[in-house]
């Protein structure tokens, strides 16, 4: 139950401050109390997936094991309550009190089923004694049956003299009496010839007939009747499904958030502060998956400053001086560096760092203030769509269409190179249109990462753009990744090095050297970039996004 809880809090991630709060507040009774906490975890590993085994009893395919799963699960809910009876946070409040219909349907179930059910409910060996009238009769009288058969061998050796005389019993011919065929001149005259074999006679007697017939008949009767009495229970549980519902909902919570308290004390997490504002501040964020990849201590730690917020993080002894090149933190981020050394994983991890946070979970982080977002887009790695015609760049332009046509000031945008897919400048120019219409007219928080440095030149133009870098320590014969977000941009990305590293051959790094040196030489993209674009009057960026209802025409002329 947890764990789909925790799957659907993924999905569906709060809106609502107040809902936020609620789960961070049981979050932090857990972290604080940590008695409370293990004692709560020790109980709930006891509990089995009573959702799932209510929703098969309601309809009507649960079987005698499932039942007694619940009924086991249902009276760990007044030991649940007494370890959360002292509880003052909301989620564990939920669960300090029982009712009693389903204790009692606990209590009931188990005073009917057998400590452990067969497999197969239509076979019999369901039901325990007492609790049926009817049902212990017939039991009683197939017993007598069962020990007259069984002592019929004894007593017909004794009344025939046969010492070899047995009684089997197959299916196809039921009861029989097997007597050597040496010895049939003693059968006595009741006995009724029933098969012959080759070494033996199988007879059988008039009141065997009959006990036979009473115990096959009572076989299937007490199945029936077991059978009968099992779903009448069954159907008492669906009946308190709702409700039995309702309580696992409230149990699934409380593993959940147990589950995230456990992690904030053991991972060092911290509580964020949820605001109405656009800030996203965060103080030595962490990526919560590679860290954990990562022998202790290896993962570097980054800060992020986002959204033009003017809330203050950290104590009044020491505050963080987050790296940002304006006064106010900006809207846009472009985020410069080499490959592989960190840029993806610094996008994904604000990105996980704000999706926690709206699940109620505490962060990978020293301190946080995070605004809620209405939506998280990303626009990240390379796929595509054979069977339809897409290529890698159509798919990424698909993305990122969709991220401009639906993104508001509220939302996260998370761009991972932007225009790789097509020629130098076809990429160049999206980027840079891209990163215009984001900061000027959607105003998204966003952090773009990319190779093009000249989008560094945004900066200079935009007032809410800021660039920042992956730093790296370049030595004569290698360069060391530092993995740290610094102010400023970076002027190159290394690639030619991370081929090196790659294991590309020697000469094949030294020609492609060359080939930069004179490509750079010549190359006029820069001072375009700062000459022209700066100058000129942003007619696409500055318009107001047309309404869906224009025509074809109209949008060319735009």
């Amino acid at each position: 139950m947890g764990g789909r809880a925790l799957r659907r809090w993924v999905l569906q991630p709060l809106l609502d401050i107040k809902g936020i709060r609620a789960r961070q507040d049981t979050i932090q009774e857990l972290v604080e109390n940590s008695s409370l906490r293990q004692e709560l975890r020790q109980l709930l590993r006891q509990i089995y997936d009573i959702e799932r085994l209510t929703g098969r009893a309601g309809s009507g395919t649960a079987s005698a094991r499932d039942l007694v799963s619940l009924a086991d699960s249902l009276l760990k809910l007044p030991d649940l309550a007494v370890v959360v009876s002292d509880a003052r946070s909301p989620y564990l409040r939920a669960l300090q009190k029982v009712q009693p219909v389903l204790e009692q349907l606990g209590q009931r179930i188990r005073a009917y089923l057998v400590e452990s059910p067969p497999i197969y409910i239509t076979e019999g060996g369901l039901i325990r004694d007492g609790v049926n009238q009817q049902l212990d009769e017939m039991r009683g009288a197939a017993e007598d049956d069962q020990k007259w058969i069984a002592n019929l061998e004894v007593t017909e050796r004794a009344r025939t003299g046969i010492s070899t005389l047995k009684v089997g019993f197959n299916k196809t011919f039921g009861y029989y009496i097997s007597i050597s065929k040496s010895k049939i001149d003693h059968v006595p005259d009741d006995y009724i010839r029933k098969q012959t074999l080759t070494n033996e006679e199988r007879y059988i007697t008039p009141e065997l007939k009959e006990r036979e017939a009473r115990i096959l008949t009572a076989k299937e009767d007490l199945n029936r009747l077991e059978y009968e009495i099992f779903c009448d229970l069954r159907a008492e549980v669906g009946e308190q499904a709702e409700l039995i519902r309702n309580v696992s909902r409230a149990v699934a919570a409380a593993d959940v958030l147990g589950g995230l308290a456990e992690v904030a004390v053991y991972q060092g997490y911290c509580r964020p502060e949820m605001v109405m504002g656009r800030e996203i501040l965060i103080v030595d964020g962490r990526h919560p998956v590679v860290e954990q990849s990562l022998p202790a201590g290896f993962f570097v730690p980054n800060s992020t400053k986002l959204g033009n917020g003017s809330s203050v993080i950290g104590n009044g002894e020491e505050q963080n001086q987050l790296p940002i090149t304006n006064d106010q933190s900006p809207d846009l981020v472009i985020l410069t560096g080499p490959n592989a050394s960190g840029k993806s994983c610094y996008l994904r991890q604000v990105g996980l760092i704000q999706l926690m946070a709206q699940l109620g979970s505490f962060v990978p982080a020293r301190e946080a203030i995070l605004g809620v977002c209405d939506r998280i887009f990303t626009r990240v790695g390379a796929v595509d769509d054979l069977a339809t015609g897409q290529s890698t760049f159509m798919v990424e332009m698909n993305e990122t269409a969709n991220i401009l046509n639906h993104a508001t000031p509220k939302s996260l945008v998370l761009l991972d190179e932007i225009g790789r897919g097509t020629a130098t400048f076809d990429g160049l120019s999206i980027a840079w249109a891209v990163a215009e219409y984001l900061a000027e007219e959607i105003k998204a928080r966003t952090i773009f990462a990319t190779h093009y440095h000249e989008l560094n030149e945004l900066a200079s133009m935009l007032s809410n753009v800021a660039n920042y870098q992956v730093t790296v320590k370049e030595l004569p014969d290698q360069i060391i990744f530092l993995h740290q977000v610094q102010p400023g941009g970076a002027d190159k990305s290394y690639g030619i090095e991370v081929g090196r590293l790659a294991g590309l051959p020697g000469v094949v790094i030294q020609r492609a050297k060359q080939v930069m040196g004179q490509i750079e030489k010549h190359s006029k993209i820069a001072v375009g970039l700062r000459e022209g674009i700066g100058s000129e009057t942003r007619v696409s960026t500055r318009k107001k996004r047309s309404p869906k209802t224009t025509t074809p025409e109209e949008q060319i002329t735009e």
